[in-house]
């Protein structure tokens, strides 16, 4: 991996030599236009202007799918947004355990910095490739319907901020914009909402790559399970602590006792336990059974049970349940991608639970349908080393930020495309130039409002 860093780096560097020296050759075609530098040429315009006039039946068609998708996400990011607010607002554990802050640009080497275990690492050839195939076909979206509605095509090319290397770059599709303006509402909300539809037919046709390159660049290699068994316990009713008798206990009286002693023995209605996984409010407490598993340290993948291979979670249970409290087995497990063989007497209590993994909100249901190719709780192994590894987190974070910008994209803010969406919707309904222009002006201070907000309470969140 170090050196694999090493490389990308590198190609990093390299790369940025190469845009400094072909901006600074080709000056003359580089413009400033507000806070971006803009390098205007004329790639794919031909191309562009073929597909827009070539399939008219069925980009008719499609700009009207284009129109409803663009509202269904401007109302899940809204909906995001509510949520995103309130767990700044209401959960600083999440926020400190999230880290970065709520506004940052997703460049390479971010969750690696951050120490975001639960994303796979982001490096700058992911990066670029992302780029060029999200950025690419979102402008070239926008300008296919574009040329479909008649309006000119100026130019092609990419930007950049002045205060970042040239190295984080974005492509645009120039279009005329007086001629646009002066199109029906419908037509100028489709081209604005294709580059989205776009993004969301690449996240739909890289998520079946995903699939098909998974069955094949992975296999199964045991069952992962996600705790060791435990109770629901009124704290109320634990009677001992470490040895330590107690009347009338409360939360901080346990937490204080469990800190002070090198033991985690907890009596509660006459069985012994061996630790608190975690206590849920002010009166109940998950209490670890005294089973063989937790007390072995069993790791939480097991691979093998008395040499018989475990590939699901019905096949565990199958081989599990052919034996008896007080039988000894042995369990293959992997511990920290090590394996580990250990001798175990089964005990009365179960051993391991499965976290019931059925889907409760959008987000979830949506990474549902994306993972369908995963069993629960199976572990996978890869069938070519780093190289499955490295091509599987590729087309996880391309379909990530595919989704992300098309929902991004979709804000009914003025610097968004949803933000002139917005304003024609509300033109559309009042037919008064006066309460839009109103309306996405007073939305956008509100977004940028809400910004602060977001901001405040994630400095909060680390006092």
């Amino acid at each position: 991996m170090v050196e694999f860093i090493v490389y990308d780096l590198v190609l990093l560097a390299l790369f940025a030599i190469f845009v400094s020296l072909f901006l600074y050759k080709n000056r003359k075609n580089l413009k400033k236009e507000g806070l971006l530098f803009l390098y205007k040429a004329g790639w794919g315009i031909k191309l562009i202007n073929y597909v827009g006039n070539k399939y008219t039946k069925t980009l008719k068609v499609l700009s009207y799918v284009s129109i409803a998708l663009g509202y269904v996400l401007m109302a899940t990011m809204l909906w995001f947004l509510g949520r995103i607010v309130w767990i700044y607002a209401f959960a600083p554990d999440i926020v400190r355990a999230i880290k970065i802050p709520p506004i940052m640009p997703l460049i390479p080497y971010l969750p690696q910095a951050f120490k975001l275990d639960f994303l796979p690492p982001f490096f700058f050839i992911y990066w670029i490739v992302i780029l060029a195939v999200i950025a690419i076909s979102h402008e070239f979206a926008h300008g296919i319907f574009a040329a479909y509605h008649k309006i000119k095509i100026k130019s092609t090319g990419f930007g950049f901020f002045p205060f970042f290397l040239p190295v984080f770059l974005a492509a645009f599709v120039e279009l005329d914009e007086e001629n646009m303006q002066k199109h029906k509402k419908t037509e100028q909300m489709a081209i604005l909402s294709a580059g989205t539809f776009a993004n969301i037919l690449v996240a739909i046709f890289f998520g079946i790559i995903l699939s098909v390159f998974f069955s094949m660049a992975f296999v199964p290699g045991g069952v992962q399970f996600d705790s060791y068994a435990y109770e629901i316990a009124n704290v109320s009713g634990i009677a001992n602590v470490n040895g330590i008798q107690l009347e009338n206990p409360n939360v901080p009286q346990v937490v204080e006792l469990l800190n002070s002693g090198e033991l985690n023995e907890i009596t509660y209605n006459g069985e012994v336990f061996v630790g608190v996984k975690q206590f849920v409010g002010e009166e109940y407490a998950l209490l670890y059974y005294d089973a063989p598993a937790i007390n072995n340290l069993l790791g939480g993948i097991i691979t093998k049970v008395n040499g018989v291979e475990i590939l699901d979670r019905e096949k565990l249970g199958k081989e599990l349940n052919k034996y008896s409290a007080g039988e000894t087995i042995t369990l293959t497990s992997i511990e920290r991608d090590v394996l580990r063989t250990s001798e175990i007497s089964l005990g009365q209590h179960p051993e391991i639970v499965f976290i019931n993994q059925e889907s409760s909100g959008l987000a979830e249901k949506i990474t549902k349908i994306f993972m369908r190719y995963k069993k629960p709780n199976v572990y996978y192994k890869p069938r070519w080393d780093g190289a499955s590894v490295f091509i599987y987190n590729l087309l996880w974070w391309l379909i990530l930020i595919s989704i992300s910008v098309a929902l991004i994209n979709m804000l009914p803010v003025g610097i968004f495309d949803g933000g002139r969406f917005f304003y024609l919707t509300v033109l559309g309904i009042t037919g008064s130039k006066k309460i839009a222009r109103r309306s996405f002006a007073i939305l956008t201070q509100f977004f940028l409002l809400l910004l602060l907000v977001l901001m405040i309470f994630w400095v909060k969140s680390f006092f």
